[in-house]
Formats: C-alpha cells, sequence, structure tokens
C-alpha cells in the first residue's frame, strides 16, 4: 500500500512538467527555435548534458554534437531562473565553466547517487490537513531503478522531541537501579520523555511517518510541489524547481546555486532535511 502511494506521489509530480527557454541577453528566440521545450526533468538533464539539439532530438555518442561543451555552455546558460537576484552572473559563468571544462567535463547521471528529490505533500490528520516533505532518492532495483523514501520532514513530529533546556533538564539519578527504577512512574508522567535520552538520540521520521500510515493516523490527499537538489557537479549544489509562469524562462529551472566543499555535503543535506 504504502509503495503504491509513494509511485502515485511521483507520477503526480514527474508527468506535468512545462518548460520554454530564453536567451542569456533576455531576448526571445523565433518560436521554431523552441520548438522542444524543458518539460520533463529527464530533458534538464540531456540538455545540461548536451544530449539533444534546440528542437528536442537526441543526440547519441556516435554524434558529432553529443555531449559538446559550446552546446552544453549555452544550454546551462539558459536552464536558470532569471528572476532570482541571488544567482549572480559570476557565480552562474564560474559554474558553467567548471562544468563544461574540456579537459573535466562533469555530466548529470539521472541513475547514481548525488540527486534526490524533495515532494511537498498534503496529508490528513484527524480531518485537518498537514504539510509533510517527502524525500526521494533513485535506487537500482533488478533490473531496473526505483524512487526509494529516504527521510521526511514534519514539523508535527519535531515538536515531540524538544529537549527541555540544559538548567531545566530532567534525569533518572545514577542510584535509580537500586530502586528497580520504580522512579520511572514519576518522571515519566510529570516530565518530557525525550529528556531520558542519551546524548547520542537521533529522531527518526521515516519510521514515525511510515507507522503513522501504517496505522492509519495520516492519509495521503495530494502532491504541491516538488523540486530537485544536485551534488553531483564535485564543487557545487544546485536545485530545480519548476516555475510555472509566462514567458520562455519558465519550467524546470536552477533555482538555487552555491559552491559547497566535499566536507560540508552532508551536513547541507541535513539542513535540507530538516527544513519545515
Amino acid at each position: 500500500m504504502i509503495r503504491i502511494l509513494f509511485l502515485n506521489i511521483f507520477l503526480c509530480v514527474t508527468l506535468y512538467l512545462p518548460a520554454q527557454i530564453v536567451q542569456e541577453d533576455g531576448s526571445s528566440r523565433d518560436e521554431s527555435e523552441l520548438y522542444a521545450s524543458t518539460k520533463q526533468v529527464n530533458q534538464f538533464f540531456r540538455r545540461f548534458n548536451g544530449e539533444e539539439d534546440q528542437k528536442g532530438k537526441r543526440f547519441y555518442e556516435s554524434d558529432k554534437s553529443f555531449r559538446s561543451s559550446t552546446l552544453r555552455e549555452d544550454y546551462i546558460s539558459l536552464l536558470f531562473d532569471r528572476q532570482n537576484r541571488n544567482l549572480s552572473n559570476e557565480q552562474k559563468r564560474k559554474f558553467i565553466s567548471d562544468v563544461t571544462d574540456k579537459t573535466n567535463p562533469q555530466f548529470l547521471n539521472f541513475r547514481q547517487d548525488g540527486w534526490f528529490a524533495e515532494v511537498n505533500a498534503v496529508f490528513t490528520r484527524n480531518g485537518k490537513e498537514e504539510n509533510i516533505l517527502l524525500f526521494f532518492k533513485i535506487q537500482e532495483e533488478r533490473e531496473g531503478y526505483e524512487w526509494v523514501l529516504e527521510q521526511v520532514s514534519s514539523a508535527h513530529y519535531q515538536q515531540f522531541f524538544n529537549k527541555s533546556k540544559s538548567e531545566e533538564k530532567a534525569f533518572l539519578h545514577p542510584m535509580s537501579h537500586e530502586l528497580d527504577f520504580m522512579n520511572l512512574h514519576k518522571s515519566l508522567k510529570q516530565k518530557n520523555a525525550v529528556d531520558f535520552t542519551s546524548d547520542e538520540f537521533k529522531v527518526d521520521p521515516l519510521s514515525i511517518f511510515l507507522y503513522e500510515m501504517a496505522s492509519k493516523s495520516i492519509q495521503f490527499k495530494t502532491v504541491t510541489t516538488s523540486r530537485f537538489h544536485f551534488f553531483q557537479c564535485e564543487g557545487w549544489y544546485f536545485q530545480i524547481a519548476e516555475y510555472n509562469r509566462k514567458g520562455y524562462n519558465s519550467g524546470w529551472l536552477i533555482s538555487d546555486l552555491t559552491p559547497v566543499q566535499k566536507e560540508d555535503v552532508t551536513k547541507l543535506k541535513a539542513f535540507i532535511y530538516e527544513a519545515k
């Protein structure tokens, strides 16, 4: 049942992805040059990698233009959200230069680790709607691949796992074992149980979510938005989101871009997971 739910979520997310193209100088091209818009995330991959022409015709390894650095420079410059002032031209140029470098080009790979999906989904709890962020990654399955749920983020869960301030934190006396832990009754009744966990305790929202789905405490309703996070380009993190607006600069575009050191990837990923 849960696997069917996740499949339905991604069918909702990936099958309606409109986008078009604009030149870097802001001028529009003839419509014939914009025949193939970036309607799907897969097309974003191909355009980023230089694996199709302006009309959407696929290039293959035997084609002269396959993954051409010049072609990629043109395409990638069109894949940014031009209305986002946080994306500086200098930063975009540096990124494009790095990923299209002829001696060490970098490409996106749908089947490899280093990218994941963030889906904002609506569930109902006791008749009230609640937003929960679902994070999926691609995983190899037999002879193919599938999306699997990696983590969730929920403000509802987090409110129950805030430990008390250090000076107020409850604790079990170190001699509690001599009393057969009979003081547990009073402690757990009056105090926040999370105070009694170890310093290494980490909340696992995914397990809570799976339990609530299995026990029907919450019910899936719909998907509102989705975005994708990429760490596949060495030295960089970027995010793509869907922009449904008039004009050619719409559809799946790079909405966030930042240089990142390899040792900071884990921290940044954890920060994304904890966003509410």
